[in-house]
């Protein structure tokens, strides 16, 4: 019976040596967690970064003006004096600004998604060329799926 026992019952240091793995892999994950958690918020901080500088540049009137293609000028030459641009770049800067908080990714996200469409569909009939629409819009897919929950109740 005693026999029976004592292969029953692990060693000691089979025992600690367990527990060190179990640590070590614990670690690991906890790692991979971390990385996990700040790569979410890669297109959080390109959108936001993105947006600000957009919307900053075109009332500091930063940069030299460079040959729009298509159609691209006369469009600018229609709206340029309404004021419509300055009314979406003051939302540009606003949805930058909440998408770099965490809590505030949703509604910016409402802000935003419009205008990387119309950038998109900007590109495409009026430019004629593919430009940062594609790109604007694949970022602001990636965020909306990382905020889906924030969304549930939309839906």
């Amino acid at each position: 019976m005693t026999s029976e026992l004592n292969k029953s019952v692990p060693k000691i240091p089979e025992i600690c040596w367990n527990s060190k793995k179990i640590i070590l892999i614990s670690k690991k994950l906890n790692q991979k967690l971390t990385h996990m958690k700040l790569l979410k918020h890669v297109p959080a901080v390109l959108l936001g970064l993105l947006f600000l500088a957009g919307g900053i540049t075109y009332f500091l009137h930063v940069g030299a003006d460079q040959p729009m293609p298509g159609r691209a000028p006369e469009f600018m030459k229609l709206f340029g004096g309404t004021g419509y641009l300055a009314v979406i770049k003051v939302l540009e800067i606003i949805g930058g600004a909440l998408i770099l908080l965490p809590a505030q990714r949703a509604k910016a996200l409402l802000i935003l998604a419009p205008i990387a469409v119309n950038i998109l569909l900007f590109d495409i009939y009026i430019a004629g060329t593919v430009g940062v629409g594609i790109p604007v819009v694949v970022l602001i897919l990636m965020q909306a799926y990382l905020d889906k929950d924030k969304f549930k109740a939309l839906l």
